[in-house]
């Protein structure tokens, strides 16, 4: 489900946000910043606000500051989801813009990143963005993989994850509530060939990793240690 939660706290949007530039790879535009010489590169697919959020920019350039080479792909084509737009609710635009779409436009940005000569992939997905990571955990496209606060993310799936994978969630969450993720961590436990980390963080809400409020010192507090787990786990496996 997406619900109400999923659409809280949107963000303005600024195409011109960032220390990073926007090229085109793999037929999607794409907000680029870090070395081109880097062999690790870290793909972020954003909640359904899209790649021109500031959060999520100033987090692509913090990863990348750290040793990465970072790209957040436009998934939705110039075409965010607009909580003003009243003719256009999240179930209908959500119909336009699916989860399976994203996943199948992130395998030719993957192809275009390893001919650049990049040996190693992570990739973080937030709300709508954990659904198309964890269909790329499935398989060898890349070697780690972050969900935050995930959306529509199964029990199903998490059985079939490959790669070492960590899940950050929030304390209230009524799409990926704390019940659902200490399923994930069970089936997790019994993989012993997947690497696995699950973490319910406390007093925050769906969203709050990239839709916080920069004047609000505890929200930041909360959204920069989820920032930093995602950033170690990608230390330790890319």
């Amino acid at each position: 489900m997406s619900g109400p939660q999923c659409c809280e706290n949107p963000p303005t949007l600024s195409s011109s946000c960032g220390q990073g530039f926007v090229e085109e790879i793999g037929g999607l535009k794409t907000y680029v910043i870090g070395s081109s010489d880097y062999k690790r590169a870290i793909l972020l697919v954003s909640d359904v606000f899209g790649y021109e959020a500031p959060n999520l920019r100033k987090l692509a350039d913090k990863v990348a500051a750290a040793g990465f080479y970072v790209v957040v792909p436009d998934f939705f084509y110039g075409d965010p989801y607009a909580p003003d737009n009243a003719e256009r609710p999240i179930q209908v635009w959500r119909k336009e813009h699916g989860m399976d779409k994203g996943f199948e436009d992130a395998k030719p940005v993957i192809a275009a990143l390893k001919s650049k000569g990049i040996s190693t992939i992570g990739a973080a997905g937030f709300c709508w963005g954990a659904k198309v990571v964890v269909q790329l955990a499935k398989s060898d496209y890349i070697q780690a993989a972050v969900l935050l606060h995930p959306s529509r993310v199964t029990v199903d799936d998490i059985e079939e994850v490959r790669v070492p994978i960590a899940v950050l969630g929030a304390e209230t969450d009524k799409i990926s509530p704390p019940e659902l993720l200490k399923q994930f961590e069970q089936i997790l436990s019994s993989k012993p060939e997947v690497d696995a980390y699950v973490k319910i963080f406390p007093g925050v809400a769906h969203g709050w990793t990239v839709r916080y409020d920069i004047e609000h010192e505890e929200a930041v507090k909360s959204a920069e240690e989820a920032h930093q787990n995602m950033l170690d786990w990608f230390a330790k496996y890319v």
